[in-house]
């Protein structure tokens, strides 16, 4: 009797970093980059206006004008902020990405969002700052992992963008 080979199991990291090919369609460059950046905010308007909604009482149409506000100003802010930062560092004795440089790139970047949509929901919600401030970590968890989950499923649908399969490149953090 021939013993027969198990499956071999794959575990979530090694499918969460194999290169897989597209379910949809491959994808690549500037295409790639208009849809990614339209379909996630669509998505993140409608979640966010919902989410706002709920956590504020109000009407979703009410919730909606913020959510989209949000949006253009996150949008907004990224480009701008990414454009500074990329400017300083630019001036910089060093390039090198250390893991201080990406951190303050992190809190330099969602510091003042937090502190901007507190107020902002504030006034538009008409709530104190307290519960602007719950709602906004409450978005801000909501994000992180929407923002995981997007892009790897984006990726799955059109595969990973060409230069991340590109034997020169090194995975250093």
């Amino acid at each position: 009797m021939t013993k027969t080979s198990s499956p071999t199991k794959v575990s979530l990291l090694d499918r969460l970093t194999q290169h897989q090919p597209a379910l949809l369609m491959q994808l690549q460059g500037w295409r790639r980059r208009i849809l990614f950046v339209v379909s996630f905010e669509v998505l993140a308007i409608s979640c966010s206006s919902f989410g706002l909604s709920q956590m504020s009482d109000q009407s979703i149409a009410h919730a909606s004008i913020m959510g989209a506000a949000c949006s253009a100003i996150a949008v907004s802010w990224n480009w701008l902020f990414n454009s500074l930062f990329e400017k300083w560092e630019a001036r910089q004795v060093s390039s090198h990405r250390t893991l201080l440089r990406r951190a303050a790139h992190a809190l330099g970047f969602e510091i003042p969002l937090l502190v901007g949509f507190v107020l902002l929901f504030s006034w538009w919600f008409d709530i104190g700052y307290v519960k602007a401030l719950l709602m906004d970590l409450a978005l801000f968890a909501f994000f992180l992992v929407f923002t995981f989950l997007y892009t790897w499923g984006f990726d799955l649908l059109f595969g990973q963008p060409l230069d991340s399969h590109s034997p020169h490149q090194t995975d250093q953090v």
